[in-house]
């Protein structure tokens, strides 16, 4: 009977991880899909309990209680701008936590110890698997953490750097399928050590550019960790949990390089974001304006197109947009927000900043929708967004964005770009739209120049 249940309470979480899913795909029920989950989660936690092997519970409360404290103090104190990374780091952890029950049961079976279920060629293929996928997405998470932060800065490349890896990678596969066949504990150590080393390295040499596409790729690694750990325990609730979670995150990952045009062999392997990169010389200077003019030209416009991109999560200027926004919907201007789907450092990133603003859903428009109405609009404020409005993409062969999607600002009448500074954009390429004639550049905080806007919009 007590089988029974738990059984029907991992059913019961499972039903629930879909629906939270299936409702975190659109925005308007985002909020509350992560709740679902959250109850599927805490009932696939709490039936375990009941299980008749769980031992150590007082290990296991101590831990939870430790997990949830921490959790919970850095998801209040952490800002938005620094979601990505926690993102990121948080995947990490799932990664690692999978590898760890791998190498337990590895270690364990390898000592003359009993894990308390099958051990079988089958079993000892998907710990191997399961370790080697979830070791590398913890390090190299870990990696994608530092980028984010700021802690690493540079390029990390060098010749025949890319043999290296694969030698890494294939050494490390080779020690694994051994231990498929027989246990050795030195070769058990090195195998992770090999795992770890690899996720590093193959994290290293990506730039910022793609860290979007990256994050999602790990986040599925970690998916199928959780689930092939999940076959090694025999336990339902992991299976189905980490199939979801390594499927949703494929499915992202191939979205976000389809936006980006590139395949994903070409995202971990060209270093395409790395600093430095570029194409072509650009011609023309930048041509500055004042808030004053700026405010004037987007009042008395028709269609007002936004383009929000880092520099908005940087300065966190979300709700001085937002106030900008309504001032100009208050005088009869139509505004719609534009989002590219890799603008900001991590999917989705721009538009968590937007909902935590109160940006109304049908405001914002994807890449597909809105490229047609920008020959028809007035003006384009693009705030901090540098690569996705780039028309190298378009116009240079040469460039090594040459062919992505990109949100054609360059086809509206005016554009107005805020702008810290005259650097280029985190895929290091200079921006061709700031020196487009039609193209006007105000420079500063983004906060404070969307202050500066709503104060000369009030005032007309």
């Amino acid at each position: 009977m007590l089988e029974i249940l738990i059984k029907s309470s991992y059913l019961l979480a499972a039903a629930l991880f879909i629906i939270g899913l299936q409702r975190m795909s659109s925005p308007k029920t985002a909020r509350s899909g992560i709740v679902w989950a959250g109850f599927g989660m805490l009932l696939a936690v709490f039936a375990s309990f009941f299980l008749p092997e769980m031992h150590n519970l007082g290990l296991i409360i101590l831990a939870m209680a430790l997990g949830t404290v921490l959790a919970w103090v850095s998801g209040k104190k952490v800002a938005m701008t620094d979601m990505p990374q926690m993102v990121a780091l948080y995947n990490g952890m799932g990664g690692g936590s999978a590898a760890a029950i791998g190498m337990v049961a590895l270690l364990t079976v390898a000592a003359g110890g009993d894990t308390g279920h099958e051990w079988n060629t089958t079993t000892a293929t998907l710990a191997v698997l399961g370790s080697l996928i979830g070791t590398i997405s913890f390090s190299g998470s870990i990696i994608a953490f530092a980028k984010l932060q700021g802690l690493m800065k540079g390029q990390f490349i060098f010749s025949g750097q890319k043999l290296v890896n694969g030698l890494i990678f294939a050494a490390a596969v080779v020690l694994g399928v051994m231990q498929i066949f027989e246990l050795n504990l030195f070769e058990i150590v090195l195998f992770f050590v090999l795992a770890l080393v690899f996720g590093i390295a193959m994290t290293l040499p990506i730039g910022g550019a793609d860290m979007p596409v990256v994050i999602s790729l790990y986040n599925a690694f970690t998916g199928l960790a959780v689930s092939f750990e999940g076959y090694v325990l025999q336990n339902e609730s992991m299976i189905i949990a980490g199939m979801l979670v390594g499927a949703a995150g494929m499915l992202l990952t191939q979205l976000m390089a389809k936006a980006m045009n590139r395949s994903l062999t070409n995202v971990l392997f060209s270093n395409f974001g790395a600093a430095g990169a570029g194409g072509g010389g650009v011609e023309g200077t930048m041509k500055e304006t004042t808030a004053t003019d700026a405010a004037v030209m987007m009042a008395y416009a028709e269609r007002v197109v936004i383009v929000p991109g880092y520099g908005m999560a940087v300065a966190q200027a979300q709700h001085k947009i937002m106030e900008l926004t309504q001032q100009l919907l208050d005088r009869g201007v139509k505004v719609k927000f534009a989002i590219h789907p890799v603008a900001g450092r991590m999917p989705g990133h721009m538009n968590v900043l937007l909902a935590e603003a109160g940006v109304p859903y049908d405001l914002i428009e994807d890449l597909e929708d809105i490229n047609p109405e920008f020959p028809n609009t007035d003006v384009v404020l693009v705030i901090g967004a540098n690569d996705v409005v780039n028309p190298q993409a378009k116009e240079d062969p040469s460039s090594p964005i040459y062919g992505m999607p990109i949100l054609e600002a360059d086809q509206a009448r005016n554009v107005i770009v805020i702008k810290r500074g005259r650097g280029t954009g985190f895929a290091g390429i200079e921006n061709t739209l700031f020196f487009k004639d039609n193209t006007r550049m105000l420079f500063g905080d983004a906060q404070e120049v969307a202050n500066q806007l709503v104060q000369e919009v009030k005032q007309l």
